[in-house]
C-alpha cells in the first residue's frame, strides 16, 4: 500500500532520499580528529570526488569556511554550533547535515553499504538505528565478492552492446535479458515480544461456531 503524506505525520521527521553528484564540489567537515564520525565523512567525501576542507576545531569555526561550500557536515552534536550553522546555511544557500540533530540541518546522512559501484542506502528517519545497522550488516553479507564480479559482468556487457546496437531500445532490451534470472529473496525475524503484540491486535476466530 502506498505511503500518504498523511501516514508519516506521526514521525518527527521524515527525509527525501537522493543522491548527491559532489566530485569538484566543495565540501566542509566540522568535527575533532578523534571524531569517529567526522573521520568517515572525510574519507566518504574524498571518495566520491568532492574537495573536502575538514575544521579539526570546531570552536575556532569562522563564518567564512563555510561561506562558499555546498555541503556541509557537523559533527558535533552541540546546539549553539548548529544552530549558527543552519543560520549560515540559510544565508549562503548551503546543504548542511547537523549529526544526530535533524532539526537543524537539509540532510540526513543514511547507512550506505558498498559494493563494486552498487550504493544502497539505508535510513530509519533516526527512530531505531540499530534496525538500520542490522540491514547494513544482512546487505553487506548479501553484496559479497561474487555480486560484484556480477556488476562487473554487466558492466562489461553494457560496454560490448554499445558496439554491438545502434538503437537505444535494442540496447536497454539487451540489458533486461542480461539481467534475467537474477532473484533477490528477504526474510525478516522479528522480537517476541513484537510477535507477542500482533498477536494481540490478530481477531479471535471461534471455529466451534
Amino acid at each position: 500500500m502506498a505511503e500518504t503524506a498523511r501516514d508519516v505525520t506521526q514521525y518527527p521527521f521524515v527525509f527525501y532520499p537522493v543522491g548527491l553528484n559532489l566530485r569538484g564540489r566543495k565540501c566542509v567537515v566540522i568535527g575533532t580528529p578523534d571524531d569517529r564520525e567526522a573521520v568517515e565523512k572525510d574519507e566518504a567525501l574524498r571518495e566520491v570526488g568532492a574537495t573536502v576542507t575538514w575544521i579539526r576545531d570546531p570552536a575556532a569555526l569562522r563564518d567564512d569556511d563555510v561561506a562558499d561550500a555546498f555541503f556541509v557536515i557537523s559533527t558535533p552534536q552541540d546546539e549553539v554550533l548548529s544552530a549558527r550553522l543552519r543560520a549560515l546555511a540559510d544565508r549562503h544557500k548551503f546543504l548542511l547535515c547537523a549529526i544526530d540533530q535533524p532539526k537543524h540541518g537539509f540532510v540526513a546522512m543514511q547507512a550506505i553499504v558498498k559494493a563494486g559501484p552498487v550504493r544502497v542506502a539505508i535510513s530509519t528517519g533516526g527512530i531505531a538505528p540499530r534496525v538500520g545497522g542490522k540491514l547494513r550488516a544482512a546487505l553487506t553479507q548479501a553484496f559479497d565478492a561474487t555480486f560484484v564480479r556480477f556488476i562487473d559482468c554487466i558492466n562489461a556487457q553494457r560496454e560490448r552492446n554499445r558496439l554491438i546496437y545502434t538503437e537505444s531500445k535494442d540496447r536497454r532490451g539487451a540489458m533486461m535479458r542480461v539481467a534475467e534470472g537474477f532473484e533477490v529473496e528477504v526474510r525478516v525475524r522479528y522480537p517476541q515480544w513484537f510477535e507477542d503484540e500482533l498477536a494481540g491486535m490478530r481477531p479471535v476466530v471461534d471455529h466451534e461456531r
